[in-house]
């Protein structure tokens, strides 16, 4: 009879003790694109952006002073240009949200494991798999499947400002890894910097004539439940979500998180049909079957590269 030692069986567990809250930050990510839908109409997208991460980025401060007050001038230049494009990110996400459904929003942001590949690949001058680009196209046809519901009509405006956030994504993947003076920044300064530079850009835009509702006009009009959306929005898929990942990279291996959070989309349709009532059609379920299996198959040829 073959002995398993104590520490053998341990490992099991505690890979498993790590995976569950990043398993949970995926499944909270996913249901943020339903939360936003839920509390954001097309004159309160600035307004709830300014609310969203005003309220965490305070407890980020607090947590990280030393460390972001250890910051080099070039250091801070380059996370406030990362925080610029990251501003627009959240933007393009929130106001496409308004304008699609949260089933499309989720997973066509899902492109952005495939864009970022192929975008790297451009940069670096090297031709992508064979098997990579099998999975870039059955993304592809899958979003066009998807954007269709019941019949064959153009993406709406909601599609494809969600597309533009997952090319955006892709841009803001590309600078992290190019920006020199950022690349041995603390993670906690770094993200702290970035939200504060989206933050101040939202405030400028909510000050701004024909913006929409002003941040005071819209928080006076919110309800329980929508102070309950933007609460689920910044604790859980801000603050609860980035100190998740900083603790689980240090107890497993980044490809393990990242495999994870990969599960977003999934939970995103799940949200949107289950929770949100929405109904994709027989095409919409065949496009985001082909999304997802379309995501996990670039995954695993960029992993196998």
């Amino acid at each position: 009879m073959t002995v398993i030692s104590p520490a053998l069986e341990a490992a099991p567990r505690r890979a498993w003790f790590a995976d569950l809250p990043v398993l949970a930050v995926a499944v909270v990510w996913g249901g943020s694109y339903l939360a936003a839908k839920g509390i954001t109409t097309t004159h309160t997208v600035v307004a709830v952006l300014v609310l969203r991460f005003a309220l965490v980025l305070p407890v980020l401060v607090v947590a990280g002073w030393a460390r972001l007050r250890a910051l080099r001038p070039a250091q801070l230049r380059g996370a406030g240009l990362l925080g610029l494009v990251l501003g627009g990110i959240f933007l393009l996400e929130t106001y496409g949200v308004v304008h699609t459904s949260a089933t499309n929003a989720g997973l066509i942001i899902s492109l952005t494991m495939i864009f970022t590949p192929l975008a790297e690949a451009a940069v670096r001058k090297q031709a992508p798999s064979t098997g990579f680009l099998g999975a870039a196209a059955v993304s592809v046809a899958g979003v066009v499947l998807l954007t269709q519901g019941a019949g064959f009509t153009a993406p709406s405006l909601g599609d494809l400002l969600i597309l533009g956030a997952a090319l955006a994504r892709t841009l803001h993947v590309l600078l992290m890894a190019r920006i020199e003076a950022v690349q041995d920044a603390d993670s906690l300064s770094l993200t702290t910097v970035q939200l504060g530079a989206a933050v101040l850009v939202f405030a400028l835009l909510a000050a701004a004539p024909g913006t929409g509702d002003s941040t005071w006009a819209a928080a006076a009009g919110f309800g329980a439940a929508e102070w309950a959306g933007l609460a689920f929005l910044s604790v859980f898929c801000t603050l609860f979500a980035f100190f998740v990942q900083m603790w689980a990279v240090r107890r497993t291996s980044p490809s393990r998180v990242s495999l994870l959070l990969g599960t977003e989309p999934l939970w995103a349709a799940v949200a949107g049909i289950v929770i949100g009532g929405e109904e994709p059609g027989f095409l919409g379920y065949a496009g985001a079957l082909l999304v997802l299996v379309g995501t996990a198959w670039g995954r695993r040829a960029v992993t196998a590269a």
